[in-house]
């Protein structure tokens, strides 16, 4: 296939690449620029997922769409935001196919995306899953949990914290779950539903083996890292609701409430995927050990 992918120069979408490729597929990329480095087989087009008349004709030719655009914090200031970049790029993915004869469209959602979410990143996730069903195209919707990878932020950014300070800030008491996935399998998930009738009109929670709360996804990092138990530092969620709302407009204030509400109300799921999919997720700790140091 002749797969045309937005959102594809991000952290899931150069796994989805190699994915795709290994599978003989030709990828047809959005990009704001053009990119040196890409891989073999990679097809560039020039475009911005937010005007459907930049990128409407690279779509053309192609035999599936996938959209992975999505963004975890807001910049108003700069015209980044959760209803132009979940919810109007996605209208664009899905008009564009429909105007070039696409039937088949896969779409990057979130888990814990659903109807009355509290956060405005979900509520917004969850009205551009709307538009895909009702699309009328041949759909499926991936829901993954926090995903990490070689390049991830999330991981990453909190292995910085525990070899650079003695103690980490913990939100709230850290007894919250979640259920990370490794980038490899969310990829081999998009690449295998292409070929799979049965993931048509079909939506996956994607999940890792392990349940794990937040002080002991610091604890295993801080393993994997040869620091033993990490020393913690709970800043109490009352706090946090006084001063946040204060400082999230500042870009360099590393915290907003949409990231308070959907990191303490958990992110686990108990979706079959592995007995569709035919394979068996990596675990959390051996994933990580391949690339912290």
């Amino acid at each position: 296939m002749k797969v045309f992918v937005a959102g594809a120069t991000g952290f899931v979408g150069g796994h989805l690449r190699r994915a795709l490729l290994e599978r003989g597929h030709t990828v047809r990329l959005l990009v704001h620029g053009r990119r040196e480095g890409l891989e073999a087989g990679v097809e560039q087009a020039e475009g911005d997922v937010t005007r459907l008349d930049t990128f409407a004709a690279a779509v053309e030719g192609c035999d599936a769409t996938v959209n992975l655009v999505g963004i975890i914090r807001e910049f108003r200031g700069r015209g980044v935001t959760f209803e132009k970049l979940h919810v109007e790029a996605t209208k664009n993915v899905v008009d564009a196919a429909k105007r070039a004869g696409i039937g088949r469209h896969l779409q990057m959602s979130a888990l814990g995306t659903r109807a009355g979410a509290t956060s405005a990143y979900h509520a917004t996730k969850w009205r551009a899953e709307e538009y895909v069903r009702g699309s009328g195209l041949r759909w499926t919707i991936f829901r993954p949990s926090l995903i990490f990878g070689p390049k991830d932020a999330f991981v990453n950014m909190l292995a910085g914290f525990i070899k650079g300070f003695p103690a980490v800030p913990v939100i709230g008491d850290g007894a919250y779950r979640l259920q990370p996935i490794a980038a490899d399998d969310v990829a081999r998930c998009f690449a295998e539903a292409l070929e799979m009738t049965e993931t048509v009109e079909q939506a996956y929670e994607l999940c890792g083996p392990d349940r794990l709360t937040y002080n002991q996804i610091l604890d295993v990092i801080g393993r994997v890292l040869g620091r033993g138990h990490v020393l913690k530092i709970p800043q109490p969620l009352g706090l946090l609701k006084l001063v946040v709302p204060v400082m999230q407009g500042f870009s360099f204030f590393p915290l907003t409430m949409n990231q308070i509400t959907m990191l303490t109300e958990e992110n686990i799921c108990s979706s079959p995927w592995p007995e569709v999919f035919g394979f068996e997720p990596e675990g959390f700790e051996a994933g990580i050990r391949k690339y912290l140091r």
